[in-house]
């Protein structure tokens, strides 16, 4: 059983993200229902409503200590200002590691346009937290002292901040951030890999359908970038959503590709292979609330099991203006 846990630590650190466990609040295709906030602190109070998110990600099912995660996220405007703020909690588990994070958010939202029936906004955000990670080394087999196991629990606490933009013009948006840009002192005795957890993400996408159809399609693209080990990755993404008297109905479907590999022997031979994931994502907004289910599959040669990976997102907007711009813009208008 503890070689079993052993094994699921070591595949998630390899194959299930770019981003490494302790590295913050991870990055996966949640960020597609409707939750662009969780990612980018600049999108705080961008829409129309305040939003309320939940998130639970369950990684392959039936096996002990396997990756959990789980977020709750809130942002909205003040008042009439152009100001927002919001506000987001997690906790992910993943074999022996754990950690748990909580932030802040302020952003601002500059509008470019002569009246709101044009969508022309330029917006910044910060967002400054805590992370509290955990490394429960008690089951840990080793006879006697050793210099890198103590038998204990480990226990650290880093602050950091989050930096981004947003730009949207009509029914086109481009989002930037920096994640973790301060470098603290390392944590689990490994200072020259977890002290530097600097990522950068950029956004670009766009969303288009006939005038007055009830049918819009929103292709996207989002570029990630790990500053201490040099990692990228890329999602390439699509959706397509149904107006309906009672809301909204979307799909979409996104595909994760990483630009580095890792290499494994096969028949005495080497191979290597980089991370591949597909997403399909179903959701339906109904009034004020909102529900998104997720599911990732792994297309890669070697993986821990068949599996995928479950996700679900349940939503609330309150306290929601009218729809300000004459757009398909659906992170900003809905």
């Amino acid at each position: 059983m503890r070689l079993k846990r052993i094994f699921i630590g070591l595949v998630s650190l390899l194959f299930t993200n770019i981003a490494l466990s302790q590295e913050g609040l991870p990055i996966y295709t949640d960020y597609l229902t409707d939750n662009y906030y969780l990612i980018h602190p600049s999108m705080a109070g961008a829409a129309n409503c305040s939003k309320v998110r939940l998130t639970s990600r369950q990684q392959w099912f039936g096996h002990e200590d396997a990756p959990r995660l789980t977020t709750l996220s809130i942002n909205g405007r003040i008042g009439d200002t152009p100001s927002g703020i919001g506000g987001i909690f997690y906790t992910d588990k993943n074999g022996y590691h754990s950690q748990t994070g909580a932030y802040v958010t302020y952003a601002h939202h500059l509008m470019f346009s002569r009246s709101e029936v044009d969508l022309n906004m330029l917006s910044f955000g910060l967002s400054a937290g805590f992370i509290q990670y955990k490394l429960d080394e008690t089951s840990f087999l080793f006879d006697g002292p050793d210099p890198i196991i103590d038998g204990i629990v480990q226990n650290a606490t880093n602050f950091n901040v989050d930096f981004g933009f947003s730009y949207h013009y009509l029914d086109y948006y481009v989002h930037g951030a920096v994640k973790n840009m301060l470098n603290n002192d390392g944590i689990n005795k490994e200072p020259n890999v977890t002290s530097n957890l600097r990522r950068y993400l950029i956004t670009v996408g766009g969303v288009f359908g006939k005038q007055g159809s009830t049918w819009s399609y929103e292709p996207s693209a989002m570029l990630q970038y790990r500053d201490a080990t040099q990692e990228a990755s890329v999602d390439v993404n699509a959706k397509v959503y149904k107006r309906m008297d009672f809301g909204t109905i979307w799909g979409g479907l996104s595909y994760r590709n990483s630009f580095d590999g890792a290499e494994y022997i096969s028949s005495n031979t080497i191979n290597s292979q980089r991370l591949q994931q597909i997403t399909p994502i179903l959701g339906v907004n109904y009034k004020n609330f909102m529900f998104a289910y997720t599911y990732t599959h792994q297309t890669n040669s070697v993986v821990y099991t068949n599996g995928g990976f479950h996700q679900i997102t349940l939503g609330f907007n309150f306290k929601c203006r009218r729809e300000r711009f004459d757009c398909k813009c659906p992170a900003v208008n809905y």
